[in-house]
C-alpha cells in the first residue's frame, strides 16, 4: 500500500529538516510528501530525498494548510498520514501504517503510539527525541498491528487515514490558526471506525515556537471551539464539556504560578471572553483573528 505524508508547518524549518531525515530512513519510503507552508521561509534547506517532495504555499492555519495538502494527494495513495512538523517517527512507521490498513480493511483511521509527548511540558529537544526513537527501533520492527482502543477522534500529531475513507472530507477552515480540536472535528466527519494502534510510533517534541503567540487567543479557542464542534455534532457533549471545564480549571489553578512556556493569564482572559460571547449568542472560533 502506498502511504503519502502531509505536513503543515509554520516557522520551523529546522524541525521539518529532522522529519525529512526520519522519512528518508524509513524501511518503506513514503510514496509522496507534501509540505504545506505559508512561504518559502518556512521550508528546510534544499536536499535530495528518495521520494517525491512537493511544497505548497498559502495562508497560514493548520486546517487551510492541511487542506492544500489533501488537494495535492496522489490518486494512487492508499493511506495518508498527517505528521506534526515536530514529530519524530520510528523508521518502521510508514511500513507499520501500510501493514495496519492492509490487515484491518474495515478501519477508516488510526493514530499510533506516542512514546513521549513534550506538549505537556517545556518540550523535548529534537536530538533527545531522535535518541528515544532510535532506542525503541533498536529492537527491530515489531510488526504489530493491534487495535488498542476504539476512539472518537485521532491525535493529530501522527494520525493516519485510509485514503478512500476521507475522499471529499476536508478540515474546517472556520477553525483558524492553530485550529484547536480540528483533528477531532475531522475524525468526527469520517465514516468508519477510528482506533488507537501499536502498529506505528514516534515522539512528539511539543515544540513551543509558533505555538502560543497569544494566550488570549488560545484561551478563547479552548472554550469556543468545543462548543462549536458540539453544535456541529462532531464532538459528543460529555467530551466537549469535559474539555472546557478542564481548561478553565487548569488556567485558573496556575494563574499565580504559571509555567514559563504558557501564558495562563492570557488563556484565562480568553476563556472568559468566549464564555461571554456564548452567553450573548455571538461565539465564533474565527473571533480569535480579532484578538
Amino acid at each position: 500500500m502506498n502511504v503519502a505524508v502531509i505536513v503543515a508547518s509554520l516557522g520551523r524549518p529546522d524541525s521539518v529538516a529532522v522529519l525529512l531525515d526520519r522519512l528518508a530512513a524509513q524501511t518503506q519510503r513514503p510514496s509522496q510528501l507534501i509540505l504545506s507552508m505559508e512561504s518559502p521561509a518556512d521550508a528546510p534547506p534544499a536536499r535530495d530525498c528518495p521520494f517525491p517532495v512537493e511544497q505548497v504555499f498559502g495562508p497560514r492555519g493548520s486546517c487551510a494548510q492541511r487542506n492544500r495538502g489533501l488537494d495535492r494527494l496522489s490518486p494512487d495513495a492508499g493511506a495518508v498520514v498527517f505528521y506534526d512538523d515536530d514529530f519524530v517517527p520510528s523508521r518502521f512507521a510508514i511500513a507499520g501504517i501500510a501493514r495496519f490498513f492492509e490487515r484491518h480493511p474495515g478501519v477508516a483511521g488510526a493514530h499510533g503510539l506516542v512514546l513521549a509527548d513534550g506538549i505537556q511540558g517545556p518540550g523535548i529537544a529534537p536530538d533527545d527525541a531522535v535518541r528515544m526513537v532510535d532506542a525503541a527501533d533498536a529492537a527491530g520492527d515489531p510488526q504489530t498491528h493491534t487495535i488498542l482502543a476504539h476512539t472518537h477522534g485521532l491525535y493529530g500529531c501522527n494520525m493516519a487515514y485510509r485514503a478512500s475513507a476521507i475522499a471529499g472530507v476536508r478540515f474546517d477552515e472556520h477553525l483558524p490558526l492553530y485550529a484547536w480540536l480540528e483533528d477531532l472535528d475531522f475524525g468526527g466527519r469520517v465514516p468508519g471506525p477510528l482506533v488507537h494502534t501499536d502498529a506505528f510510533q514516534g515522539v512528539h517534541c511539543g515544540e513551543k515556537r509558533g505555538r502560543e503567540k497569544s494566550g488570549r487567543r488560545l484561551g478563547y479557542s479552548q472554550v469556543s471551539n468545543p462548543v462549536y464542534l458540539l453544535r456541529k455534532a462532531t464532538l459528543p457533549r460529555r467530551i466537549a464539556l469535559r474539555m472546557v471545564l478542564r481548561n478553565l480549571l487548569a488556567n485558573h489553578a496556575r494563574l499565580l504560578h504559571p509555567e514559563p512556556w504558557i501564558d495562563r493569564r492570557g488563556r484565562a482572559a480568553g476563556n472568559w471572553l468566549a464564555i461571554l460571547d456564548i452567553l450573548r449568542g455571538r461565539a465564533d472560533p474565527r473571533r480569535i483573528l480579532e484578538l
